[in-house]
């Protein structure tokens, strides 16, 4: 069992792993930039420690001061949270060199399933299905030009480290791809120092399911199914679980699938395993490997009654896999929408700022989990997040129910926020039927303008 732990992250993720260490009765530390110094992680924790400036690459990204606090704070692990150095295998060795544990899988696992490439080629070894595309790294034009040939177009340019959507393009056309290819592979130099890329074809109007996973470095179980397929510029705006439109004898074949890949690669932790799916064909397709916890993962926590971050904390600390998959059964229906510090009706434009006149919602099956205070004064450093309302209900129809109940009950004062945009796509006749996919929503901002200057 560990007994300290040093949170490398920060916001609502630092304020849940928090949570979950003292529920375990760990003592936390929280690593924290000086643009963080009054932020509601750092006034939770046991201890804080300043790791460095505001601009994320000398503080947050900086492997030396983060692995420096730890070892002066006497903290057995470190826990990545999401994002910043979450899904790097460097900084994975970097812990377990230093004499600590890291909260997540192997350095080796990182660096396999952190790949596209290789993840796309482990999973071809466990016999999960892939999208039809390059079986491995494009190297030049006339490589790449010879397999867009073969698979057709439209393609996917797409960074093979890294995600949250940089580094992809979509080209119709050749020339859109010879015009494409080397602006992906800049965004992806820029964005994860690896100008990797690779290529595989565009499923026309796919959805986006992933499966969440525990292992323990030998066995795995799945936790079901989230649905993610509410995008804008590929980013997650709305998640569900369970999917509304997977069969069940898909969702079997689905969870399977992800079981059998996280065991091929002996994954450590908790973890996420991306798909898209044809719901015209019932046909699925591996994407991605996330080797850490997802901003959606409190979807499945209300479905399952699992608590993942302890789970993932105990596996961490040497823990086996307290549950079989027998064990893991779902009930009702759970959605989470993420508020945003940007405002919708000006094409989602940043908005720091300071927090006055909080109004959490509550109630059954309500939860918001957020690292705003009143007065709270929002950095512009860092990405939006503000918060996720998560609500559960028995059905599907109810939840919907539930979150508009929720959102208007939720008030954050002095900023503007995504909350208008969620509201009306609860209303939306296609959100409520299911009728949508990974391009749906685009299309419908744009048809929607009006209504969100409103």
């Amino acid at each position: 069992m560990l007994k300290s732990l040093l949170i490398a992250n920060r916001g609502e993720i630092a304020v849940r792993i928090i949570r979950a260490a003292r529920e375990l009765g760990i003592r936390t530390i929280q690593a924290h930039s000086a643009a963080d110094t009054s932020s509601l992680a750092v006034r939770m924790a046991d201890e804080a420690i300043n790791i460095g400036p505001p601009h994320a690459a000398k503080s947050y990204l900086n492997i030396a001061a983060i692995i420096d606090a730890a070892k002066q704070s006497g903290a057995d692990a470190i826990h990545p949270g999401y994002g910043f150095l979450a899904e790097n295998a460097a900084f994975a060795d970097a812990v377990e060199a230093a004499g600590m544990i890291f909260v997540g899988p192997s350095g080796d696992a990182i660096r396999i399933m952190g790949d596209k490439v290789s993840a796309r080629i482990a999973a071809e070894k466990a016999g999960v299905p892939v999208v039809p595309g390059s079986g491995g790294r494009i190297e030049d034009l006339s490589e790449a030009a010879k397999v867009a040939e073969c698979i057709g177009f439209p393609i996917m340019i797409k960074a093979a480290a890294g995600g949250g959507g940089r580094g992809i393009r979509i080209a119709n056309t050749e020339a859109e791809f010879e015009q494409f290819l080397p602006q992906a592979q800049a965004e992806a130099q820029a964005a994860f120092g690896d100008g990797g890329l690779y290529i595989e074809k565009v499923i026309a109007k796919a959805r986006h399911i992933e499966v969440q996973i525990l292992g323990d470095g030998e066995r795995a179980i799945h936790c079901f199914e989230r649905e993610c397929s509410l995008q804008r510029r590929r980013q997650k705006l709305w998640e569900e679980a369970p999917s509304p439109v997977l069969p069940e004898n898909i969702r079997t074949k689905l969870c399977a699938s992800a079981v059998a890949l996280a065991e091929a690669v002996h994954y450590r932790g908790a973890g996420t395993i991306e798909y898209l799916y044809d719901d015209a064909t019932h046909e699925f397709y591996f994407i991605e490997m996330n080797t850490r916890i997802q901003v959606e993962h409190p979807v499945t926590e209300f479905i399952t009654g699992l608590d993942l971050m302890r789970e993932m904390i105990l596996i961490a600390g040497g823990a086996r896999l307290r549950h079989s998959q027998k064990d893991i059964a779902r009930k009702g229906h759970a959605i989470e929408v993420r508020i945003n510090a940007e405002d919708p009706a000006k094409n989602f434009m940043p908005f720091p700022g300071v927090v006055c006149g909080l109004q959490v919602p509550g109630g059954p099956g309500t939860r918001f989990d957020t690292m705003l205070y009143d007065g709270y004064q929002v950095p512009p450093f860092y990405d939006s997040l503000l918060g996720k309302l998560i609500v559960w209900d028995d059905t599907r129809g109810n939840a919907i129910n539930r979150l508009k109940r929720a959102l208007r009950e939720l008030e954050i004062g002095g900023l503007k926020t995504t909350k208008p945009l969620h509201l009306l796509l609860a209303e939306d006749e296609e959100v409520l039927e299911g009728k949508f996919h990974t391009r749906w929503l685009e299309p419908w901002l744009e048809a929607n303008a009006a209504r969100l200057e409103r």
